[in-house]
């Protein structure tokens, strides 16, 4: 491996640390996030016949007792309909309906096509000054130091708080992390900016 590779994967690796530890303090048990207007629940895509994933199922979960103890009042569900066979937020909404979460409780962002732009867009769009988010642990640390970047006082709680944690997407994270410390750094618009949204 040459110098300029070492000192390239150094550089990566490094900046992935940053923003993995920069707001890590930050993730709390579920019994211990401070109270907030909203829980942000970014999407993670659908299952067979149009059901939120295993992965968001369980982040919904997350979010659900988060609104029944009062910690939150609001859940924004930030999912991907820029496909009209793949309606994540109506998933999403469907699914915190059903378990008795009233619609006036609920906001919807059907633009939510990646973490930064869930981020982005619940403060520039829906106002959210200070938030609640609900991911996997491993998406925790990226998606906080996106959201306290952007202007959102956040706090996170991890949907699979207690359960064993996976390497499974150490790469990708690792990879992921770097670029939402670029694309912060340059102040990126997301895909769907303002008030616009992929149609339905």
């Amino acid at each position: 491996m040459g110098l300029g590779a070492g000192l390239g994967i150094l550089a990566v690796g490094s900046l992935s640390l940053y923003v993995e530890h920069r707001y890590a303090d930050r993730i709390l048990p579920r019994a211990e996030v401070p109270r907030a207007p909203v829980a942000l629940v970014y999407g993670a895509g659908l299952a067979r016949g149009g059901k939120p994933s295993p992965v968001l199922a369980q982040r919904l979960d997350a979010a659900l007792a988060l609104y029944r103890a009062g910690t939150v009042g609001t859940l924004l569900l930030s999912g991907d309909n820029s496909d009209r066979f793949h309606d994540e937020t109506r998933a999403m909404v469907r699914y915190v309906r059903e378990r008795g979460v009233p619609a006036e409780a609920i906001q919807e962002d059907t633009a939510g096509l990646s973490t930064y732009d869930s981020s982005v867009r619940a403060h520039g769009v829906f106002g959210v000054r200070q938030a609640v988010l609900v991911t996997q642990r491993f998406h925790l640390t990226r998606a906080l130091y996106i959201a306290n970047s952007v202007g959102i006082d956040a706090w996170g709680v991890a949907a699979d708080e207690g359960k064993p944690s996976t390497r499974r997407y150490a790469l990708r994270e690792t990879l992921s992390r770097v670029l939402a410390l670029v694309m912060v750094w340059l102040e990126a618009e997301p895909r769907y900016p303002a008030d616009v949204t992929p149609p339905r």
